[in-house]
């Protein structure tokens, strides 16, 4: 594991790696020397927004599995050249072509990869995964899972941003990037394209969806209208006094809320797929 670092983390060995480019924190499955299966899980750009605060976060200790936490583009390990304030001026310049496109497209773009080298990596089987993720990694886990590029079982999304012209439109993107949104006919057609409402057949996997219940009504109304369209296959549950941020600046340890979230992650996962493997 010549390409990996070791450490402790609350007790619990972690791993840190690059494959195929790609920043990773792994948890590795309680009492399993064998190769055992694998959840991929995206973080947050609120807290927690790195592959590291995910999993002090939701480490679903509970699943007999691997899971592998990838971080996003353009933050944490792989930051903007010019940092945040470049960020900042980015995103109010346009923020669906120069923020939600180029974060999305590159981590759905380049997860096939990351997860072949991954495998070679870790002590990973064979066979299908489970994806998971927050806000706007829940939207790449969203189009992982649409992509069927790999072979996917089920997914647990959490306060994700699941149609981004709703959410573009609302006062949050106002209140960050200072202006209200112009839409252009490329940025239309990107919005379009992130619309996992309208895409809803596409998911063909078991759906579980932790939503907070004082989360912003973009992220919310969304989430409601997936879960309606997939019928049976979808599980959404409310928490009670949840935001959209599961984890206390500065992006680490575990809350109350990523308590909550990581319960029903461990849940899903061990119920829907993993138990029946093990």
């Amino acid at each position: 594991m010549a390409c990996c670092r070791i450490a402790m983390l609350y007790g619990v060995m972690t791993i840190s790696g690059v494959a195929a480019g790609v920043p990773y924190v792994a948890l590795p499955p309680a009492g399993n020397s064998g190769p055992a299966p694998m959840v991929a899980v995206w973080h947050l750009l609120d807290p927690p927004r790195s592959e590291e605060g995910m999993a002090e976060a939701v480490p679903m200790h509970g699943v007999p599995a691997w899971r592998v936490y990838f971080g996003l583009p353009m933050v944490g390990k792989r930051p903007h050249p010019g940092g945040m304030p470049e960020i900042l001026r980015l995103a109010a310049e346009d923020y669906v072509l120069n923020i939600a496109k180029p974060v999305v497209d590159q981590a759905a773009a380049e997860f096939p990869a990351a997860l072949a080298e991954v495998r070679e990596q870790l002590s990973i089987a064979d066979g299908p995964i489970g994806v998971a993720g927050g806000s706007m990694g829940g939207m790449v886990a969203y189009e992982v899972t649409a992509r069927a590029e790999v072979p996917i079982v089920a997914a647990a999304l959490v306060n994700p941003l699941t149609r981004l012209a709703q959410v573009v439109e609302s006062q949050l993107v106002r209140q960050f990037t200072g202006r209200e949104y112009v839409w252009s006919p490329e940025s239309r057609a990107v919005a379009d394209r992130f619309d996992f409402v309208r895409r809803a057949d596409e998911i063909k996997v078991p759906l579980l969806i932790v939503q907070g219940e004082e989360d912003d009504l973009s992220f919310r109304e969304p989430v409601a209208l997936v879960r309606k369209a997939l019928g049976a296959r979808a599980d959404l549950v409310t928490v009670p006094g949840m935001g959209h941020p599961i984890a206390d600046e500065p992006s680490t340890g575990q809350n109350e809320h990523g308590r909550r979230v990581d319960a029903e992650f461990t849940r899903w996962f061990h119920n829907r797929w993993l138990s029946s493997r093990a």
